[in-house]
């Protein structure tokens, strides 16, 4: 076979130059009769082609982009489809040209070149360039006749630009042969870490090519490390995400499901299974695949199970599948190849994924679908936490147990590798190409760009925020927050009383913003969630809430969320996120030590030790406004006796204003009368204070006495350097507080500063800093 693909080259060339001859000649080469050999067609079309001028542009016009999409196999394919369709969509500024080459044109593989026609993109060029073997050497081979036939196919398209997806050795040939012809390459999911052979592939071509469309914000770390130009590096995401975050909600999955695996198969109740050889390391691989399928037969749950790509390896995993009988097994269905568009409804509501394939640790997170990684193949990756790894898959007993640990759990959706905007931003990246610059690339030895200064990306001037949500016992408030702290929109609406509302208001509020979000150029990079009660963070979940938010009890508000908006969601106490807010935008900024009391209509708070939050082991740390200063003081919400909360709350100020109302002592000269069908309230009282009535000044001096005996409490236990007041009633209680910390506390407590916030909203800036702290600052 190899040597009959190299007596095949020799043939084609010595046409080639025998063409080439005749014509210096002045001879005229028709093909007709005399020309029975289909490859002089092919090079008299092809010398045709390329004599032609070439058109200049009408009315002056610039011409259009000429972009070559180059695709290998059914993978890549699902990542550059989006591209293409994008660049067909706008024929004014593009000119779109396909080339397929690698396992999309053999029959063993689904001869998947197929959903390419169907999806109605004209291919302008198929080639062979695959040498059967499925071994090392036959892939070096494919490599070499695939850079034997591009240089035609390649000079007689004249791409300005050729697009290149991931880490496959085809690709690797496509970049070479572009590079050596001075052809413009931009290369999809560069700076990406994996394992095997794969890695030195991605980063060869990385360093072949001229622009860079990564995924997340350590592969473009890492390119930037590698030394490429950080101005022509896009952060885009990946553009399956586009397709796959559009399409996976579809009413008719069901039916996808029992196309594939029958009938009787449930939602959530079988397995996708997808391995691949390890090319560094076959022997093991395979050996992995045999152990995997044990279990899996053992695990005795229906299983939809690809069959392996073209790499070395791939036919000794096919014989133990068949060793095995999987082909014939009642619980499997083996195939070549399923759809993109269905193949995202099965791994959507699969039970579980297992395998090493990149789409378990890339495309299955944005479903919250769980996943077992097997072995060394995807080992750097970036993964959500939907991925359990199985590094040392050496026992069918540890992938059984892994399996038994994943099959049937749902996670949080993740968006590490997309949030559906990355052809927008790719088809803006290309516009950008000023094709008169130099094409010679220039690196950038030695520094590497710090943080601060690679996060801003100048061709897409995107902020970087958060999406944050404050529900209030009255009002629902959503704003978007960038990363320096700064409100770039807020929305607010009442909130509904009942739960089934409620949770439809803030996803209805949410999907709303994101649309107004790229509008506004900002990325949202999770959702942080405030609220009242007992939160417990690590689940999302509202333990017990307040009696001003009804039905909010033992709620699972991350879920909701998560999967509607395919985003990472954090969910906390108000009074924690008040905390978090001064850590991140306010005085407590560099402090590793302090207290945040919110005053608003209850009383909360935040303990921040050593730079981190304390939550406690039942989650009611911090819970402030119910420290006891007396033991029978009036009755608190919580429903004991002599709280913080029942003196100084904005509850507590209302009840004393009210009953100074009742006995006509709340008026004063200057204070306007309280109409009849007006609500007393804790303003009224305040404004009676500030215009020298004497029993509503010592309403308040009570209220502002009992907040400082609270906090002289917590001097004492938490002995921290810093105490901020947050919310509307902290200016007026200031005073008190400290006058009551000099009486009172240890002389050394009595220079702990105390001071007001700052921060105009402390809920709806913790709940972005929840998000913008861990996104930043993310290990993998």
């Amino acid at each position: 076979m190899i040597r009959k693909s190299q007596e095949e080259g020799a043939k084609e060339r010595e046409l080639y130059n025998k063409l080439r001859r005749a014509e210096r000649s002045g001879l005229t080469m028709h093909p007709g009769p005399t020309v029975r050999n289909p490859h002089e067609l092919y090079y008299l079309k092809m010398q045709r082609t390329r004599d032609k001028p070439e058109k200049m542009p009408e009315n002056n016009k610039a011409r259009k982009l000429r972009v070559c999409v180059a695709t290998c196999n059914r993978a890549d394919y699902s990542k550059l489809a989006p591209i293409m369709f994008g660049l067909k969509a706008h024929p004014d500024e593009f000119e779109l040209e396909v080339m397929v080459l690698g396992s999309h044109l053999i029959d063993d593989y689904g001869n998947t070149f197929r959903m390419i026609e169907q999806d109605d993109f004209d291919i302008g060029s198929k080639l062979h360039t695959i040498v059967r073997g499925e071994d090392e050497a036959a892939m070096v081979e494919s490599v070499g006749l695939a850079l034997v036939k591009l240089p035609d196919v390649l000079h007689r398209l004249r791409p300005d630009v050729l697009v290149v997806h991931g880490d496959r050795f085809d690709a690797l040939a496509l970049a070479t042969a572009a590079a050596l012809m001075n052809i413009r390459i931009l290369h999809l999911e560069g700076g990406e870490v994996s394992g095997t052979i794969d890695d030195s592939i991605r980063h060869a071509i990385s360093k072949l090519a001229h622009y860079h469309a990564c995924c997340t914000r350590s592969a473009e770390q890492h390119l930037i490390a590698m030394c490429e130009n950080h101005s022509r590096i896009l952060l885009a995401g990946c553009p399956s995400y586009d397709k796959l975050l559009a399409a996976h909600h579809r009413d008719d999955y069901m039916d996808i499901i029992k196309k594939w695996l029958g009938d009787h198969v449930k939602e959530n109740d079988y397995i996708v299974a997808l391995q691949h050889p390890v090319t560094t390391d076959i022997k093991n691989s395979v050996k992995i695949y045999e152990l995997m399928l044990d279990a899996l037969i053992s695990f005795n749950k229906r299983t939809l199970i690809l069959f392996p790509n073209i790499d070395a390896g791939s036919k000794e995993m096919v014989r133990v599948m068949r060793r095995k009988g999987v082909e014939q097994h009642h619980n499997f269905c083996a195939v070549k190849h399923v759809p993109f568009e269905q193949f995202i409804q099965l791994v959507c509501h699969a039970g579980a994924m297992i395998g090493n394939s990149s789409c378990g640790v890339r495309e299955a997170g944005a479903f919250g679908t769980p996943v077992i990684n097997l072995g060394s193949r995807q080992t750097g990756r970036e993964t959500g936490e939907n991925v359990l790894h199985v590094r040392d898959a050496d026992t069918q007993n540890k992938i059984y147990q892994a399996l038994e640990l994943q099959f049937g759990k749902r996670y949080p959706c993740s968006k590490i590798y997309g949030d559906g905007n990355a052809v927008p931003r790719i088809l803006k990246f290309l516009q950008s190409i000023d094709l008169d610059e130099p094409l010679q690339k220039s690196f950038c030895f030695p520094p590497v760009k710090e943080w601060d200064i690679s996060q801003d990306i100048d061709h897409i001037l995107e902020t970087q925020s958060a999406l944050a949500v404050d529900l209030g016992g009255t009002n629902l408030r959503v704003a978007i927050v960038s990363m320096a702290g700064k409100i770039v929109k807020k929305y607010t609406q009442e909130n509904p009383k009942t739960f089934e509302a409620r949770i439809q208001l803030i996803l209805k509020m949410c999907a709303e913003v994101l649309i107004d979000a790229v509008n506004l150029n900002c990325r949202i990079l999770g959702v942080g969630v405030s609220t009242g009660g007992r939160v417990n963070p690590q689940d999302g979940v509202v333990l017990h809430s307040t009696k001003l938010i009804q039905e909010w009890s033992s709620i699972d508000i991350r879920t909701p969320i998560s999967d509607t908006l395919h985003l990472p969601v954090w969910v906390d106490n108000d009074g924690n996120c008040a905390a978090l807010a001064e850590k991140k935008f306010g005085h407590g900024k560099g402090v590793e030590n302090f207290v945040t009391i919110i005053t608003g209509t209850g009383i909360g708070g935040g303990i921040i030790q050593h730079n981190e939050l304390i939550h406690g082991s039942t989650f009611c740390a911090a819970e402030l406004g119910h420290i006891m200063v007396s033991l029978d003081g009036p009755e608190c919400t919580c429903g004991s006796l002599g709280c913080i909360e029942a003196y100084a709350s904005g509850m507590a100020l209302q009840r004393e204003a009210k009953r100074l109302h009742d006995e006509d002592a709340l008026s004063v000269e200057g204070m306007m009368d309280v109409k009849n069908n007006e609500l007393v309230s804790a303003v009224h009282l305040i404004n009676a204070a500030r215009l020298g009535n004497s029993r509503a000044k010592e309403a308040l001096r009570t209220a502002g006495v009992a907040l400082g005996v609270g906090i002289v409490n917590i001097l004492h236990m938490v002995n921290p350097s810093m105490v901020i007041l947050s919310g509307v009633l902290a200016s007026h209680y200031l005073d008190p507080v400290q006058q009551v910390i000099r009486q009172r506390a240890l002389a050394s407590a009595q220079t702990i500063q105390v001071m007001t916030s700052d921060l105009i909203d402390p809920a709806l800036m913790g709940a972005a800093s929840m998000v913008l702290d861990y996104t930043t600052r993310r290990l993998y």
